[in-house]
């Protein structure tokens, strides 16, 4: 079963469609802690501002500690969406310092004013792998944000006025900045490595 995570990020749905799309039967949408302890695979979406949404999350008796015990040390597969990804760093600085889950050490930064470069950056880039990965290849995804990760077990970048987190992940942990609903067969290809994925 794949638990599709409730907490009020913005875009549930279509990244449910989306992993409809790419073959996911077994699907849950839920705020539910246990149904998290069940399941075989976790999908962390997001949309918004970091303190929003880890505010959010933490909001749900039990559910940041349900995500723990089956991500951390369940093993399961784990992807995070966007601020879902982001919400793995140790910090994030959006509207004050905030903390995040604290899987994998980083900062999430606004991103830095360069001359002819606009800040959110949104639309179509490359994604190019730092390191090799099951689940990262070369492509192009579709970006919508204003802050990014700094910090360690980055596994792809793309480039706006200089080199942009576009994944991170270790062990059976993986965020993706970009929005993979939104990234045609790209995005797709993406979720249905993700649905087959064994680290």
């Amino acid at each position: 079963m794949i638990a599709l995570i409730d907490y009020g990020a913005g875009n549930l749905y279509s990244v449910a469609n989306a992993l409809r799309a790419a073959g996911a039967r077994d699907l849950t949408i839920t705020a539910d802690p246990d149904v998290v302890r069940a399941a075989d695979r976790i999908v962390l979406p997001g949309v918004g501002a970091f303190a929003a949404c880890m505010g959010g999350l933490a909001a749900i008796p039990g559910m940041v500690e349900a995500l723990s015990d089956r991500a951390l040390r369940g093993g399961v597969p784990f992807l995070g969406v966007c601020v879902g990804m982001q919400l793995l760093a140790t910090t994030g600085e959006e509207f004050g310092h905030h903390a995040g889950l604290g899987w994998i050490e980083g900062t999430v930064r606004r991103l830095p004013p360069a001359p002819g470069i606009a800040v959110p950056h949104m639309g179509w880039n490359d994604v190019v792998p730092a390191q090799p990965h099951p689940m990262i290849v070369p492509g192009e995804a579709y970006f919508l944000h204003s802050y990014g990760f700094d910090g360690d077990a980055v596994l792809a970048t793309t480039d706006h006025g200089g080199p942009v987190t576009a994944a991170i992940g270790r062990d059976n942990l993986l965020g993706v900045q970009f929005h993979p609903e939104k990234s045609q067969r790209y995005g797709i290809a993406l979720l249905e490595r993700f649905l087959e994925w064994r680290p």
